[in-house]
């Protein structure tokens, strides 16, 4: 399952928990599980099996096809990924008064190497067009960039996250006046 489809799942199960004013522990003691899987559950910190999944929707009292409507992958055809910072997922985690959590993007990529790096960019800054041997996740921090892939370009503004695949020619621009600021993040294919 993609991971997109599994935050959907956790969250139709937290949300139709609350609409029905059902505790984590009543829920838990219906569905036969422990108070403890019910959190990890609706947090995103496991996955269900079958049949744990079946039972926690019946314990709900939903109908599964109703349950399941609309969870729909979000995977697109375009060779990346770009979310706005008013897409972003907010949730919450149990005991955690007054943390913010908004989840920006959830990719499994198995046996990678990651590499996390902080780019400053100033308004001159220019290079041709480069590939990279890794997705490349890019978040501003500040300022305003233009990315260029090919023929496609695609305007990024504070807040603004893109993951790509970086075998695709890319390179990005200041379009603004001031130093520009990206959390940059590789994902590494360890080869086999």
């Amino acid at each position: 399952m993609e991971e997109d489809i599994l935050i959907q799942i956790s969250n139709r199960i937290k949300e139709r928990r609350r609409e029905k004013n059902i505790t984590v522990q009543e829920l838990a003691l219906r569905a036969n599980v422990s108070k403890g899987l019910i959190s990890q559950i609706e947090n995103s910190r496991t996955i269900p099996s079958l049949i744990v999944l079946i039972e926690i929707v019946k314990a709900l009292e939903i109908d599964l096809n109703e349950f399941f409507k609309d969870i729909r992958s979000k995977s697109t055809s375009l060779p990346f990924l770009v979310k706005r910072k008013n897409e972003y997922e907010c949730f919450e985690k149990e005991h955690a008064i007054g943390f913010h959590y908004q989840r920006i993007f959830t990719q499994s990529i198995n046996q990678s190497t990651v590499d996390i790096v902080i780019l400053e960019l100033e308004p001159d800054a220019n290079r041709p067009l480069v590939e990279t041997e890794a997705f490349e996740y890019k978040y501003i921090i500040s300022g305003e960039i233009e990315y260029q892939f090919n023929d496609e370009k695609i305007i990024l503004n504070q807040g603004d996250s893109m993951l790509f695949d970086g075998r695709i020619p890319h390179t990005p621009k200041n379009i603004g006046t001031q130093t520009a600021y990206m959390l940059v993040i590789y994902f590494f294919e360890e080869k086999k």
